[in-house]
């Protein structure tokens, strides 16, 4: 009982960060997400701290950073895509000349879990700025994204604690029921309507597919961040989150299904 409180305060004013921090506008949406995204990116390398495949945290950080704040940033500053990508590239390789001299058994492997660090990271990050941009007749595309991810995963887990019984994937999240699983998709649904009804009628259409969307982007998201962690042997990315875990605990299933929702959003706004 006493850890179902904490996480409920916990969340409580996750929650109250978030929200608040996307209503007061996009210069501190974009400010808020970038601490996250440095939380994110140290809790990332922690992760290979017993290895040597990782690359030094202040460098992994120094360079996502600026590649977030540099996509952030060319909405004021005009610079084109073109100039951004090979901005990225040539940082990417200055990290690979890094490996002739750290001397390590396997730099491939390192290099690797570098790259795959700011791709997993970096980019929904941006993405999740670049919705700022996205048309809305009502409602914030991003907020509404976190909302029904959120509602997946309350009811999934609450779904799970009183009916659960089947495992969905017991080799790497043994918690997690397939009535869990099926709770949490319907509720989102239920959710995703109620949003459309409450803003505007005529995107009703858009929320109820962009359930369809996130409720199994959500799972799969949260499922690959408890496959990482197992291969690590930990249980929690960090716990800067007292009953919640680390960073990457908390945004697992954001980084999975922005780019998905973004894409949505981009498709929608053609065909309508």
């Amino acid at each position: 009982m006493s850890n179902l409180v904490t996480r409920a305060i916990t969340g409580f004013f996750f929650a109250l960060i978030i929200i608040g921090s996307i209503q007061l506008g996009s210069c501190i949406q974009a400010m808020a997400f970038g601490i996250f995204l440095i939380l994110g990116l140290k809790e990332f390398s922690a992760l290979f701290k017993d290895t040597n495949y990782r690359q030094s945290p202040l460098i992994t950080v120094i360079i996502g950073v600026f590649i977030y704040a540099s996509f952030v940033l060319s909405r004021t500053i005009n610079f084109s895509t073109e100039i951004l990508f090979c901005i990225v590239f040539v940082l990417f390789f200055l990290v690979f000349l890094i490996e002739i001299w750290r001397k390590q058994t396997l730099p491939l492997v390192s290099i690797s879990v570098f790259v795959f660090g700011i791709i997993y990271l970096v980019v929904p990050f941006i993405l999740m700025n670049r919705l700022v941009l996205v048309n809305s007749n009502s409602f914030s595309p991003l907020l509404g994204m976190i909302l029904l991810i959120w509602s997946n995963d309350t009811f999934a887990y609450l779904f799970g604690r009183k009916i659960g019984k089947t495992p969905l994937f017991e080799r790497i999240s043994p918690k997690k029921t397939w009535e869990g699983t099926i709770g949490g998709i319907i509720m989102t649904l239920i959710s995703s309507v109620v949003i459309g009804l409450l803003t505007n009628s005529d995107d009703t259409i858009f929320w109820l597919f962009s359930g369809l969307i996130i409720a199994p982007c959500a799972i799969f998201g949260d499922l690959l961040e408890s496959l990482f962690k197992r291969s690590m042997k930990i249980k929690d990315s960090g716990n800067i989150l007292p009953g919640h875990g680390g960073i990457l605990d908390r945004f697992d299933a954001v980084l999975f299904t922005v780019p998905f929702f973004y894409l949505w959003c981009l498709i929608y706004e053609q065909i309508v």
